[in-house]
């Protein structure tokens, strides 16, 4: 398989991973440049659609389409959210194949500068220096109503440049359009308490909480309409629609017009990682999200990991307000000095609470989706990553063995019987040196009686690359098969009887001396004793033996429940099942006394488990 059908493969997988919900998409080439930012109402179907049907795409997509060798997405919550975000990507980072958005648009901010008195001002730059920024908008229009809304409600100047740098002896800038007596009566001029005051209710503003302003301007525009005054009037409507857009634009999410935080914490127990994600909901409207991946978390309680993503939040700079209410996905360990800190910032108690029905569980549900595709996200990076770090041990075994590529995926096969009985086989799979244990694979030998490892193992492998051939699974680098020259034989022959043998490289692994056999070598190659290489094999087949081992000993079990217990007249699979798992075996269950098998199963069908494992002397006979 060439590196391009690899890449085509992961691709894929990732596409599998994606969610049904409105986003960007952006398609990066081997080198990690971006080929194509768009946007989708699915993302799921959209990006699917670029690896089916390949007739019905133009040359310029075919082409993209073959040099695509990675995949990313950001999720949104509306289609007009992907296309700002869509825009703004594509203006940063110019993709080859982007053909729309080619104008000098960018979109609008609105700035809440980080200063004593902070300004409030338009803006297309955002810069890190711990100002607020609100937005985008999709349009300078809207945004320009918005700040005409700002000064009409709370009279404040929206300056981009600050008074200091004015000289007031030149009179009012050009650019000036807030007052026509800017000098005399410029909000920067208020008392500073004044000031600071009216910038928190302008935060609440662009926070979402626009209710209370759309009423005050009805009942403007109200008044303007009786009075006659309809040019006045008409600003005011406008004024009025930019602000119900603004509100629209946030998702309504509670029947309530509440305040409430709703945080969320996920765990991947694969990657050793966690996430937390934060719905920020105000007067009903879910105005915003938040998340953060969690490490170092191996030892740590759901509950501790989520106290600890709260209590960061409120904490520290991405807080904002304090809500009404506060809902958990988990318990916390001690929600009492966050409930206190809380207290103390808002001036009022906050309730903490962890729901389990209605609307505010059905929001958690939702930011629990969000985690888990976060982690997915997460996940596949850190895969992605560790290809790029090959084990030494890998390394090392393709140059012992003179292996034509890399054994970065190996699977191995090993057979267990007991004298015949119960015969099973086990595959387990390795990826840069480490078990991916969702990968085992087990079988009920099928075919073959009595003990003949040579026939089972044949069966085994058959079985084993027919699916994958039939589905088109992914190929391992390296097949292991536990034994000598007689096992690998066995599997050589299953492998070219379905044709594929070739696809991959295959050793037999023999225990006495831990010698490699090869197909059509005669010698046995020795691998150094000290060698990472030998360790990573051992450690490969000790794991299928142990898979293989576990299994025979449970379809054992399963059968002298069966032949056992089963047996004994009125004793069901059912019964059996609760007495083994009370008693741990039936040789633990011949030796119960009649009282503990009684106050078990019933004093009834206990006198009948008792009475079958001692019968009379006579009745031995």
């Amino acid at each position: 398989m060439s590196d391009n059908d690899n890449a085509e493969v992961d691709v894929r997988e990732k596409v599998d991973n994606l969610p049904l919900s409105p986003g960007v998409y952006m398609f990066k080439d081997k080198k990690d440049r971006l080929l194509y930012i768009g946007k989708a109402k699915r993302l799921r179907n959209r990006v699917r659609s670029y690896f089916q049907n390949s007739s019905d795409h133009d040359g310029r997509i075919r082409v993209m389409v073959r040099k695509i060798d990675d995949l990313e997405v950001i999720v949104t919550d509306s289609e007009a959210e992907a296309l700002i975000l869509e825009n703004n990507l594509i203006k940063k980072h110019h993709p080859r194949y982007n053909i729309l958005y080619r104008d000098d648009k960018s979109y609008p901010y609105i700035c809440v500068t980080n200063d004593e008195r902070p300004r409030v001002y338009p803006t297309r730059t955002v810069i890190n220096d711990g100002s607020k920024y609100y937005g985008p908008y999709d349009s300078v229009t809207h945004m320009k109503r918005m700040l005409d809304t700002i000064r009409k409600a709370f009279d404040l100047c929206t300056c981009a440049v600050s008074r200091k740098n004015i000289d007031r002896t030149k009179g009012p800038p050009k650019w000036h359009s807030c007052f026509d007596d800017y000098l005399e009566s410029c909000s920067g001029d208020w008392d500073l308490e004044k000031y600071q005051a009216t910038i928190d209710k302008v935060e609440r503003m662009l926070n979402g909480r626009t209710d209370a302003l759309i009423r005050d301007l009805k009942e403007e525009m109200s008044i303007a309409s009786d009075t006659l005054e309809f040019e006045q009037a008409a600003q005011i409507r406008d004024s009025l629609e930019a602000v119900k857009k603004y509100s629209k634009k946030m998702k309504m999410v509670a029947d309530k017009k509440v305040d409430r935080d709703l945080f969320a914490v996920k765990v991947d127990e694969e990657i050793n990682e966690a996430c937390g994600v934060l719905f920020k909901v105000r007067e009903g409207k879910l105005i915003s999200k938040f998340h953060r991946f969690l490490k170092n978390i191996k030892h740590l309680e759901k509950g501790e990991m989520l106290q600890s993503f709260v209590e960061d939040y409120y904490t520290g700079q991405h807080a904002g307000g304090i809500p009404d209410e506060v809902y958990v996905s988990d318990e916390l360990v001690n929600e009492e000095p966050l409930a206190q800190y809380l207290w103390e910032e808002r001036g009022k108690k906050v309730r903490i609470h962890r729901p389990k029905r209605g609307e505010k569980a059905k929001m958690i549900r939702m930011a629990l989706s969000n985690a888990k595709y976060l982690l997915g996200e997460r996940k596949l990076e850190k895969e992605k990553a560790a290809k790029k770090r090959i084990p030494h041990s890998v390394k090392e075994l393709k140059e012992q063995l003179d292996l034509q590529r890399l054994p970065r995926r190996i699977e191995c096969f090993d057979n267990s019987n007991l004298q015949g009985s119960d015969p099973v086989a086990s595959m387990v799979c390795f990826v840069d040196a480490r078990a991916k244990k969702s990968e085992y694979k087990r079988f009920n030998i099928k075919t073959v009686e009595g003990p003949d490892d040579f026939a089972s193992m044949k069966e085994v492998l058959s079985r084993r690359y027919k699916r994958v051939m039939d589905e088109k699974q992914q190929i391992p680098d390296l097949i292991v098969v536990d034994g000598g020259k007689g096992q690998l034989s066995s599997a050589v022959d299953a492998l070219k009887e379905i044709d594929f043998y070739g696809e991959c490289e295959i050793i037999g692994l023999a225990k006495r001396l831990e010698e490699v056999f090869v197909p059509e070598k005669s010698a046995a190659i020795m691998i150094p004793k000290k060698s990472s290489a030998l360790k990573l094999l051992q450690k490969v087949r000790d794991e299928a033996h142990r898979f293989a081992v576990s299994f025979h000993r449970n379809k054992r079990s399963k059968r002298t429940i069966k032949t056992e217990l089963t047996q004994i007249s009125g004793i069901g699979k059912k019964t059996a099942q609760q007495l083994l798992k009370e008693f741990g075996s039936v040789k633990s269950v011949q030796n119960a006394t009649l009282e503990d098998l009684q106050e078990e199963i019933g004093k009834k069908t206990g006198q009948k488990v008792y009475k079958y494992f001692h019968k009379p002397s006579s009745e031995e006979e």
